[in-house]
């Protein structure tokens, strides 16, 4: 049976101003958690916050956008932006741009990075949260993680992983997908990533089918699902590492540079994403 891992956040309230989730927010979907685990609705859950956003991440066996899954959060979401209210707390509901559930919470603010997969005996994860900035701020580095041999020794003293990634880039403007594989693809791969503010990176597949999905990256753009600015889009990101994918040194080090990107306070300019970045 194969295993799902699916992060899902949104801002729902913060305290002093787009700065820190509430402590009470997080007890609360904690606690929704916490019922959704005892009913063998989801395997195993953590809830943490990167900034202002609550993230929640869950694993799980009922595959990649899931309703009940997906609906699990929404509600987590919607009691923690009541709770926000009542509070009186900075951004209550935020990302909470439709009035009910639908089936899905792409599309109703929320970002969503999921992946599935047949699990190994120990199956490393790097979770990433990013606050107050694009969707594509993760492009460079995961560009470098799997694709790049000066960040990755992998690529080149690794029989798994010699032959390369496949890559999926998402054109979030025009609801549009393409595939590039890499090392032969690369120049084509980099003319899009380079426009971090249209071109995603969405998907990073093994070349090897037995090994499959290796990246996923939520790509929702706020401002294109209200019609309006309501907030930076705040992306987040699920690796997996060692055996046939990238160590966990090496995903790393596709973060040191701190590149710039766009957002920061008040969506008003660009600087090191490691200001913006949680682990």
């Amino acid at each position: 049976m194969k295993t799902t891992v699916s992060l899902i956040k949104a801002d729902i309230g913060s305290i002093p101003g787009h700065m820190i989730v509430h402590s009470d927010i997080m007890d609360l979907v904690e606690e929704e958690m916490e019922r959704a685990l005892e009913e063998n609705v989801i395997i195993d859950f953590a809830c943490f916050n990167a900034g202002d956003d609550t993230e929640i991440l869950m694993t799980h066996t009922k595959g990649v956008d899931n309703a009940e899954i997906h609906e699990l959060a929404w509600n987590a979401f919607v009691k923690g932006a009541e709770e926000a209210k009542t509070l009186g707390l900075y951004g209550a509901g935020q990302d909470l741009l439709a009035d009910a559930f639908s089936g899905n919470v792409k599309g109703m603010g929320p970002g969503v990075a999921e992946m599935e997969f047949e699990e190994r005996p120990a199956e490393p994860l790097l979770v990433f949260a990013a606050d107050k900035t694009e969707p594509g701020a993760f492009n460079y580095p995961v560009y470098r993680i799997f694709g790049d041999p000066f960040c990755t020794a992998g690529l080149i003293i690794d029989p798994s992983m010699h032959s390369g990634f496949k890559f999926t880039v998402v054109d979030i403007m025009e609801h549009k997908r393409v595939q590039m594989s890499l090392p032969e693809d690369m120049y084509d791969l980099l003319a899009l990533i380079g426009h971090p503010g249209r071109y995603v990176i969405k998907y990073v597949h093994s070349k090897d089918e037995n090994r499959g999905i290796a990246a996923s990256v939520s790509t929702d753009k706020l401002s294109l699902i209200a019609g309006k600015y309501v907030g930076k889009d705040d992306p987040v990101c699920v690796i997996r590492s060692q055996s046939g994918f990238p160590a966990v040194g090496e995903v790393l080090e596709g973060f040191t540079l701190g590149h710039l990107v766009s957002g920061w306070m008040r969506g008003s300019h660009r600087g090191p994403f490691a200001g913006t970045l949680g682990i």
